[in-house]
């Protein structure tokens, strides 16, 4: 045995030598970046009604009707690497005051950069707030109205500052908060700033809850804080949601305000292509801004009532025509007599490209 150990030595080293050599080890080769229109994706909606000012409170709107664009979108969407991303959305819109025939002008309404990771997103720019946008997309009407705190002017969609979205215990609790300017997509034009935060919780896939604050340092003493909670329940063809919002207002050389407003609504799928939606809300105290409110111009200072009834009719999954009414009653306030009830008729025409 001893005496075969040099010889298998020699065959093992003869073998090596005349192997050939190893290729060398090289990596492999990185993918092709995609070209610039893969990475771009272009988007948008539009909506606007044929309407009919059937009563209103101000005489020189009553009877008025015609036909507005209420919104236009255009979206670019940009994927910049992995993990980053890049929104650049114009908007235009029409003054909505039964007054003004001015033409439509875009107008910047997102720019930002993100960055997503694992459930966590951090925003750069001008993005969405987290003052309603839950419940926005949980009615899914944009489209035909505003959510109440849009609606009666208590908060705003978007913001320019830094935004943070977040879920954690198996994405059932989402949280979003923002520090932004508090001027919505215009530029800082103080040095007081808005902070807003939303706590959402997902016990079931059919019910959600969510609790919201926010708190904007404006000047002259016009400070404003904002909460609200939300209800939303999702069964197979309906949903049903129910909002609570209050806000404090200062007002500079007058009595402070308080604003609370109560909303409930539902949408029914009655078929494949029809769907059912209503809602009610009640404003609890007068609003020192409602004639500023676009395509509705309610009483200031005044409690109201609002309600809304329509009928979604799917041309095409992107293409909806929308039948609605919107009724506005008015209460005694501070001892005055109501004003007359405001009803609007819409025919509310909305698409997607």
């Amino acid at each position: 045995m001893t005496s075969a150990l040099p010889w298998s030595l020699a065959v093992l080293v003869a073998a090596l030598a005349l192997a050939p050599p190893l290729a060398a080890q090289t990596p492999p080769p990185s993918p092709a970046e995609k070209p610039w229109y893969e990475k771009l994706q272009i988007s948008g909606y539009v909506f606007g009604d044929a309407y009919l000012v059937v009563a209103h409170h101000d005489p020189e709107i009553d009877g008025a009707n015609g036909f507005w664009l209420r919104r236009g979108y255009l979206t670019f969407d940009f994927a910049i690497a992995e993990k980053w991303s890049a929104r650049f959305r114009l908007e235009v819109d029409s003054p909505g005051d039964f007054e003004t025939g001015s033409r439509l002008e875009p107008f910047v309404k997102d720019a930002y950069l993100a960055w997503m990771d694992r459930g966590h997103e951090l925003y750069l720019g001008i993005a969405s707030s987290p003052t309603f946008e839950r419940v926005e997309s949980f009615w899914g009407y944009r489209h035909v109205e505003k959510t109440p705190i849009d609606l009666y002017r208590m908060g705003r969609s978007r913001d320019f500052g830094v935004a943070y979205k977040g879920r954690v215990a198996d994405g059932r609790v989402t949280f979003h908060v923002m520090l932004g300017n508090g001027d919505g997509e215009g530029s800082e034009t103080n040095e007081g700033k808005k902070g807003m935060f939303s706590l959402a919780f997902e016990p079931t896939e059919h019910l959600v809850l969510e609790i919201y604050a926010d708190a904007e340092d404006r000047p002259d003493s016009t400070a404003r804080t904002t909460y609200h909670a939300f209800v939303g329940f999702k069964a197979a063809k309906s949903r049903y949601g129910i909002e609570y919002a209050l806000q404090d207002r200062q007002v500079a050389d007058a009595p402070d305000e308080a604003l609370a407003v109560a909303s409930v609504f539902g949408v029914w799928d009655c078929a494949a292509k029809l769907s059912l939606l209503a809602r009610f809300d009640r404003a609890f105290d007068g609003n020192s801004e409602a004639s500023e409110i676009p395509y509705l111009v309610l009483a200031d200072n005044t409690k109201l009532d609002f309600a809304l009834l329509g009928l979604d009719y799917k041309i095409h999954p992107k293409i909806s025509l929308i039948p609605n009414l919107e009724y506005v009653t008015y209460r005694e306030t501070d001892g005055l007599p109501p004003p007359d009830d405001d009803l609007i008729a819409r025919l509310t025409l909305f698409f997607q490209f």
